[in-house]
């Protein structure tokens, strides 16, 4: 878990914010709140994790999800549910919410959740830092580098990648030490785990 991580409170009523808050510095974690989620997404932070009540005025906390679905946002979510909300519970969670609680929550369950939030959301900045690396990499191919990449981690051998590209097996392995250095690659293995990190290659490599 970042020591710099922030939990974003989301929710119209004061009291509730403010419970919160106090809960979560009690904890040692540093948190923000917003009356609305209007307020939250006229600047949606790209770290740290939100807990937001389903129930809210304008933009509900589902409405809420949906458009951080929409931005891509990776920040996991913490839904808080009135009794008798459990479809809305069930709800956000399909839209990615990652865990929910119905008033009167236990506070160390809580707590918990929270923690186990940001520690994912710090893996996923994580990787998504790395995915970025792996495909600035991916971005320095040329063309036929990359269709020797593909044939590399479909696991075709020189020969292979050589009959279906026309070109020689000396010149697929010249191709080949070119990826190698390129990715920074330091064997085969380590090639294809960056092309199952990146997910997919670069469509459009440079020519």
């Amino acid at each position: 878990m970042q020591s710099d991580a922030i939990v974003h409170v989301v929710d119209d009523d004061e009291a509730v914010r403010q419970s919160l808050a106090f809960l979560l510095r009690t904890a040692q974690l540093e948190v923000k709140t917003y009356d609305s989620a209007a307020t939250f997404l006229g600047s949606p932070p790209p770290t740290g994790c939100v807990i937001t009540d389903v129930r809210m005025p304008q933009i509900s906390g589902i409405d809420l999800l949906r458009r951080l679905r929409e931005l891509q946002s990776a920040l996991p979510v913490i839904v808080i549910t009135g009794h008798g909300d459990v479809p809305l519970a069930v709800e956000a969670m399909k839209l990615g919410a990652v865990d929910f609680f119905e008033k009167p929550f236990d506070d160390d369950a809580l707590l918990a959740a929270v923690r186990s939030a940001l520690s994912s959301e710090d893996e996923n900045n994580k990787r998504n830092v790395e995915r970025g690396e792996i495909k600035d990499k991916l971005a320095t191919l040329s063309q036929r580098e990359h269709q020797v990449l593909e044939g590399l981690v479909s696991g075709h051998p020189n020969k292979t990648i050589a009959y279906d590209l026309g070109i020689s097996p000396r010149t697929v392995e010249i191709y080949r030490a070119n990826v190698m250095t390129k990715m920074n690659a330091a064997s085969l293995s380590d090639l294809v785990r960056m092309a199952l990190v990146a997910g997919i290659l670069d469509p459009a490599p440079k020519p």
